[in-house]
């Protein structure tokens, strides 16, 4: 027998020629496969990704157009609204403003410094458990519509 360049021994006769022709059409094609495999994994990925982009512009476009419809209906709504109640609705908001601001001055001018520092307390305390005095608040008011229907 005479060995090749790559050191494998040769097939003897045509038997083992035909032998070694099956295993390397079988070795061919566990690599054809395999490309083949190889090739389809990455077309998903690819796709994946063309589909993940093609799903973004459509999202990117459909807020476009709810973020159009709704800065339209703003405008039909402000637009509807006539101008003199839209004068009065200004002036009320000034004069409530200014008149919170002239509550405020005679509080700090008026109150005594104790009463100042126990009302801050208070307000402070308010803001920090605002959750259980809105439940405090919904019990009284429950409490006084049962009462108010018992009564009558």
């Amino acid at each position: 027998m005479t060995k090749p360049s790559d050191d494998k021994p040769t097939a003897s006769g045509p038997e083992g020629v035909r032998e070694k022709a099956e295993e390397v059409r079988d070795e061919l094609g566990r690599t054809v496969e395999a490309l083949v495999a190889k090739a389809d994994a990455a077309d998903v990925k690819g796709e994946a990704e063309q589909k993940a982009a093609e799903a973004k512009e459509k999202a990117a476009a459909k807020a476009g157009e709810l973020k159009a419809k709704a800065a339209e209906a703003g405008h039909r709504v402000q637009d509807a609204v006539p101008a003199p109640v839209k004068d009065k609705a200004a002036q009320a908001a000034e004069e409530v403003r200014a008149k919170a601001a002239a509550a405020g001055s005679l509080w700090e001018d008026k109150a005594p410094e104790p009463v100042r520092r126990k009302a801050a307390k208070g307000a402070l305390l308010a803001r920090e458990n605002r959750t259980a005095l809105l439940a405090a608040a919904g019990a009284v008011a429950v409490a006084w519509a049962a009462y108010r229907r018992r009564k009558s």
